[in-house]
């Protein structure tokens, strides 16, 4: 019941595009691209910065948009005139779930912000844009050059931000030609 419901809930990130790239006028991501991309971030800062929960850290990363199911994905200049009601929103995911409280926990100390993990965990979901936005630069798009200050500009963590100066300066294909 209640479980396979929120397997079928977080599958639907698939089909739920990020909306901020209708401002940027180019590129596309689903919900569920970004959560993959942040959590697999969030296990490279892991590495890097390792006097943290990781497990706590991954949670993090993997669970912080799943409301985003049911309240959709507001960007930036949407949340200036639309407030979502996440509390609800987490409160009606997590109510029959076994381990809803502890989902509950995690995208409650998300969101606060406070501790390392949350600071790396929100580090890496800015770093996930960071990456498109240069990938997306790279490709000869023009938004993405005005945006990737103020995304590097929200960075708190030394690792993140010394990541992110790594991802400016290097092309998003280099891998490929090693």
């Amino acid at each position: 019941g209640a479980i396979v419901n929120l397997l079928f809930e977080a599958r639907i990130l698939k089909k739920l595009p990020r909306s901020g790239f209708h401002f940027l006028g180019s590129g596309r991501e689903s919900v569920a691209e970004h959560a993959f991309l942040t959590t697999f971030i969030g296990y490279v800062l892991a590495q890097i910065a390792p006097d943290l929960d990781q497990l706590k850290l991954l949670q993090m990363c993997l669970l912080h948009d799943l409301t985003e199911a049911r309240t959709g994905d507001l960007n930036y200049v949407q949340k200036k005139y639309v407030a979502a009601d996440e509390a609800k929103a987490v409160a009606d995911l997590t109510q029959n779930i076994p381990f809803g409280r502890d989902m509950e926990g995690i995208l409650e100390e998300f969101n606060a912000g406070e501790t390392l993990e949350a600071q790396v965990a929100r580090d890496a979901d800015h770093l996930s844009l960071i990456l498109e936005l240069k990938a997306l630069s790279d490709l000869g798009h023009h938004g993405p050059e005005a945006w990737l200050p103020h995304v590097v500009g929200r960075l708190r963590t030394e690792a993140a931000q010394t990541l992110a100066e790594e991802v400016l300066k290097t092309a998003s294909d280099a891998w490929w030609f090693e």
